[in-house]
């Protein structure tokens, strides 16, 4: 068993809170790990092999995070590690294990009962970024043992949420249809999982370059897509790609100004899945939009990630269909050169997950 380091290399928050005209930043910075070198009956020490980032990550640094944040506290949940060290009555790992934490640290079933935003890695609670980390053996995952550590990595928030978006995809049938806005990392690792599960994926894009580079991801004919750019009238486009039926399913991840055109888009007994703001949080249109659900039997469904349970189902369901994810890596960058990974997620130019290697 590996020696217990005493400290450890980490990125963390400045000091403040950031707004979108003058956000705070990334700092390196040296942390201890543990007074004494021991660890708790039930901890676990990792060594985290790579992190991948999500678009919250910059919403903290910008001030537009729905929860809050602690003060200089080390960004980022998704990470892929290996198990270094344990605690006398660890039973459940063993060194050298692949592993990953949980999104929510209080989130083992999915039943608990209250809000999970005060244990969510990153934001209150210090996340991933660094070279170590303890964490308690209840909440951690082994991961697919099939994949890079970079790839690994974008599962534990990115993953566990497009897998719940999907509605967890034990009941997929062959002429289900799913609609996927934009290519960041949810809507990406959405494709995937709807590829091998069966599901038609239409994506949308500003760049038909980005769309044309998806369709090659999977048999010819099951990706479809559009360009949102020259083509604004989403439901129209749906339609038409689905011989006026519309999808089951739309992925929202741009946030609530969409959702009367999410509904026009569904087919009957359709859902729409929320789950993110990359437009904004202000939207113009009337609420009793929302009672076109009604004829349609819809439902507008939140997604806040998921459970341990989520994170373990949809590894068994990457690895059993022996799902490749390295086309969900977009970038990968040095951990020296965080900061610069933060700024491309920023510039929004990826396709996909941008990945810090540790």
């Amino acid at each position: 068993m590996a020696a217990i380091p005493i400290t450890y290399r980490a990125f963390q928050r400045s000091a403040g809170t950031g707004t979108a005209e003058n956000p705070i930043t990334i700092e390196p910075t040296t942390r201890a790990l543990r007074d004494g070198g021991k660890l708790g009956p039930h901890e676990v020490l990792i060594r985290i092999r790579a992190v991948s980032l999500n678009f919250r990550d910059v919403a903290i640094l910008t001030g537009r995070y729905l929860t809050g944040s602690a003060e200089r506290g080390i960004p980022a949940s998704d990470c892929a590690a290996e198990v270094t060290a344990l605690g006398p009555n660890v039973t459940d790992f063993q060194v050298g294990d692949r592993v990953a934490p949980i999104f929510s640290l209080g989130n083992i079933t999915g039943f608990e009962e209250g809000i999970f935003s005060h244990d969510q890695l990153g934001g209150d609670i210090d996340g991933v970024l660094r070279e170590y980390a303890v964490f308690e053996d209840r909440v951690l995952v082994r991961l697919p043992r099939h994949l890079t550590w970079e790839e690994a990595s974008t599962i534990s928030c990115a993953g566990v949420t497009a897998w719940n978006a999907l509605g967890a995809p034990g009941s997929f049938s062959k002429d289900k249809t799913v609609l996927l806005q934009g290519t960041g990392g949810v809507s990406m690792f959405s494709l995937l999982i709807a590829v091998a599960g069966g599901i038609k994926p239409i994506i949308t894009s500003s760049s038909d370059e980005k769309l044309a580079a998806i369709k090659k991801l999977g048999p010819v004919g099951k990706i479809e897509g559009y360009n949102y750019k020259t083509n604004p009238d989403q439901s129209a486009a749906v339609k038409s790609l689905t011989d006026g039926m519309g999808v089951d399913i739309v992925v929202n991840n741009s946030g609530p100004q969409s959702i009367p055109q999410d509904i026009a888009s569904l087919r009957r007994h359709g859902t729409v899945s929320l789950l993110g703001m990359l437009g904004g949080l202000a939207a113009d249109w009337n609420p009793a939009q929302l009672l076109s659900l009604i004829p349609k039997n819809g439902r507008l469904q939140a997604i806040a990630v998921g459970s341990k349970l989520d994170f373990q189902a949809l590894n068994h369901f990457i690895e059993a269909n022996d799902i490749k994810l390295e086309p969900l890596v977009d970038r990968v960058f040095e951990f020296d050169d965080a900061e610069a990974a933060f700024e491309y997620l920023a510039a929004g130019k990826h396709v996909g997950k941008v990945v810090i290697k540790i």
